[in-house]
């Protein structure tokens, strides 16, 4: 499959979602709708897409204005039943494209946070792989309402923490791709949004690091499988 990533800066890229893709024997190719460029190949062309985080915020349109363009796209892959999965700000496009309210969370997350599984997570083909509880890697000040007709599968006591929107489409407030090189690269670059001081989040993701990156290949497994699937069906 070639499988599309949006990125929104250089520092928040597709991490261990690339290499999960690329050891299941699949094309990724990175983009970003600020390069002013389109991509490698037609949207259509794609079997699955990422939409991944950014320093930005989802209603930031008036900043960035190829933030209307990138609800448009998203707009499309709806309409194309693409399976895409959304990390944190990419949750928020994904929710505000299907018309969900967006905006500041009520305290932010930043660093290592308690999820929980609803329910309706047990059975999901990409969440229902995560433990019912576990310690997920967060950095966001925003949140989204819950699209209509959208299921909650994960939540913390600030927001929801993952949703799934059809069969086809997840979002996830969590960084579940994310590296210690590149939480290492945001701690360097925005100390000052660090609670606390700044080695003991260094500290305390070391010791996660680990764990925390094979349930991010996990889930990202389990989205490239219902990729898979439906390709295979629109061959058949």
């Amino acid at each position: 499959m070639n499988v599309l990533a949006v990125i929104h800066g250089e520092e928040v890229r597709s991490g261990v979602f690339g290499q999960v893709v690329e050891q299941r024997g699949h094309r990724l190719e990175e983009w970003s709708l600020a390069w002013d460029k389109p991509p490698a190949r037609p949207i259509d062309g794609y079997s699955a897409v990422f939409i991944f985080g950014g320093a930005m915020h989802a209603d930031q349109d008036d900043r960035h204005p190829w933030l209307r363009e990138e609800n448009m796209l998203i707009q499309r892959l709806f309409n194309l039943q693409m399976p895409v999965l959304g990390v944190c700000l990419g949750a928020q496009l994904l929710a505000k494209a299907a018309h969900a309210t967006v905006g500041p969370s009520s305290d932010p997350e930043i660093g290592w946070a308690d999820v929980e599984l609803t329910a309706a997570a047990q059975d999901d083909p990409v969440l229902g792989r995560l433990p019912a509880r576990f310690e997920a890697f967060e950095w966001h000040y925003y949140t989204h309402g819950l699209p209509g007709g959208a299921v909650e599968l994960a939540t913390s006591p600030v927001c929801t923490q993952a949703f799934r929107l059809g069969p086809v489409v997840w979002g996830i407030q969590f960084h579940a791709e994310v590296t210690e090189q590149q939480i290492g690269s945001w701690i360097a670059d925005n100390p000052e949004e660090v609670p606390g001081p700044e080695g003991e989040l260094i500290r305390q993701t070391a010791g996660r690091i680990g764990e925390w990156n094979e349930l991010g290949r996990s889930l990202c497994e389990g989205f490239l499988a219902v990729a898979e699937e439906a390709a295979a069906a629109k061959a058949a």
